[in-house]
């Protein structure tokens, strides 16, 4: 098998170092390329090869599962993984390695139980979403509605008046489905109900609930609100369609505690010739209190750290500097990402790109870009085609992140790494979001990506926002 994997390796760099650039038959030759030499191709070829056989981010992508476990915002195991994470990158040789306070909200599920009680009693598996309120010690106890959209609960509307709402939503996509969970329950409190239960936002379950954060609206009474199993939901539907009686008690003795100091983890390969300008990579630390939060978005981190490791241990350093920042709280506050631009806000204007990687560690396809710079889009779209050989060429439009979001909103062209997701909400914050779904030649793949994308464009000779080197 080790003869087969350097044999593959050797055919692999081989492709990379000598497929031409595109060219359409009958046409003369584009411009030249920055990136498009044959000693760019080598260099793609060099870094792609070395992350193939190499197992550094296996290993620590490993230990957070096995060691460290989840890593919920305002818990001892999410401040555990950045002492962690900040302590290997200094040994790692990373540059300005640190860590910056974050104010973060402290949310503490605590014992939850969901026990239909008519017409049969049976316990029904849940988990309480993000940021709900508890139930207090003796639980809510109420008749269920179930519901499968915002029509149906419009058109009941008082009918709902002191019971426990079910939207039993079929999955359709993330974006449509997820409003259940983020809005279900001040949209029923409205109405008067006094709990809600949200069939897990996913196309597939095995009894696995899907967590969450919730948003409430101020200006209603904030109910409890868990989610319940896709096998769940459809069972009260089905009771409820044959004309049975359904009741039921909600556990919750989840609470808000007061605000806790947490803190992204940031660390640089700095750039030879122009320090302060800045590819930024970015991932979030912090999980939902499920599984080990290793799709989501433990992964992630170290796909970006050993991007820049990997790098060092090339003895590639670009012109530009490279910041990867692990930021905290992305779950269920966002506090990690407004406060990274609060902080540098007055280096903003040397952000040039940054890129998320946050749809979990599968085979990487290429970059979603949003850009309104054509020049930087032609850059990245070279860049992109020496990824080509391992099926990472593609370069999207629409791309970004929910931790550079803030960034992007004030200007700084943004990206995520796009890999082939069609099964992440199978896990997505769920008690399976675990290592073993994982692939270590994903991982590898992921970060030979991301390295190869952030050193060429840190590396080039003039920025395409300005047409100046500085």
């Amino acid at each position: 098998m080790r003869y087969l994997a350097s044999v593959a390796v050797s055919l692999l760099l081989a492709t990379v170092m000598v497929t031409p650039p595109f060219a359409v038959a009958g046409q003369q030759p584009a411009s030249p390329s920055p990136v498009l030499t044959p000693e760019r191709r080598e260099t793609a070829g060099r870094i792609i090869g070395a992350a193939l056989v190499d197992d550094t981010g296996w290993n620590r992508l490993a230990y957070i599962g096995d060691r460290i476990g989840h890593r919920l915002s305002g818990s001892a195991a999410l401040e555990k993984a950045i002492v962690w994470a900040a302590d290997e990158m200094r040994r790692d040789g990373l540059d300005n390695v640190r860590t910056e306070k974050v104010m973060v909200p402290h949310w503490v599920r605590g014992a939850e139980s969901a026990t239909l009680l008519e017409p049969v009693e049976r316990d029904l598996s849940m988990l309480g979403l993000g940021n709900s309120v508890g139930t207090g010690p003796e639980g809510v106890t109420a008749d269920v509605v179930v519901v499968s959209n915002y029509d149906e609960l419009e058109r009941l509307g008082e009918a709902v008046r002191g019971k426990i709402v079910c939207y039993n939503v079929p999955y359709t996509d993330y974006g449509a489905t997820v409003q259940y969970r983020g809005s279900g329950a001040s949209r029923a409190a409205k109405h008067g109900a006094v709990a809600v239960l949200v069939r897990s936002v996913g196309p597939v379950s095995l009894d696995t609930p899907h967590t969450g954060a919730l948003r409430y609206d101020e200006a209603v009474a904030k109910i409890p609100a868990a989610a319940i199993t896709i096998e769940g939901a459809e069972t009260l539907g089905r009771m409820q369609s044959r004309g049975e009686r359904l009741r039921l008690r909600l556990v919750m003795n989840a609470k808000m505690l007061p605000d806790v100091e947490s803190a992204n983890v940031v660390a640089e390969l700095k750039g030879l010739q122009y320090p302060d300008q800045i590819i930024l990579l970015a991932a979030h630390y912090d999980s939902w209190d499920t599984g080990t939060g290793s799709h989501d978005d433990a992964g992630g981190c170290i796909q970006i750290w050993e991007a820049i490791r990997l790098l060092k241990k090339l003895g590639l350093r670009p012109k530009r500097t490279i910041r990867v920042v692990l930021y905290t709280n992305e779950e269920n506050g966002l506090r990690g990402g407004v406060e990274y631009l609060a902080t540098h806000r007055a280096e903003l204007a040397n952000h040039l790109l940054a890129v998320e990687t946050d749809s979990g560690t599968f085979k990487p396809e290429g970059l979603a870009l949003t850009t309104t710079n054509e020049g930087l889009r032609a850059l990245m779209a070279d860049i992109m085609s020496l990824l080509e050989p391992i099926g990472a060429g593609k370069l999207a439009a629409n791309g970004g992140g929910a931790d550079i979001g803030p960034l992007m909103r004030e200007g700084v062209p943004g990206g995520n790494l796009d890999v082939d997701s069609s099964t992440y909400f199978h896990y997505h914050h769920t008690h399976a979001d675990t290592l073993d779904k994982i692939k270590p030649i994903d991982l590898k793949l992921c970060i030979a990506a991301l390295a190869v994308m952030v050193y060429m464009a840190a590396d080039v000779a003039v920025w395409p926002s300005t047409g100046k080197p500085a």
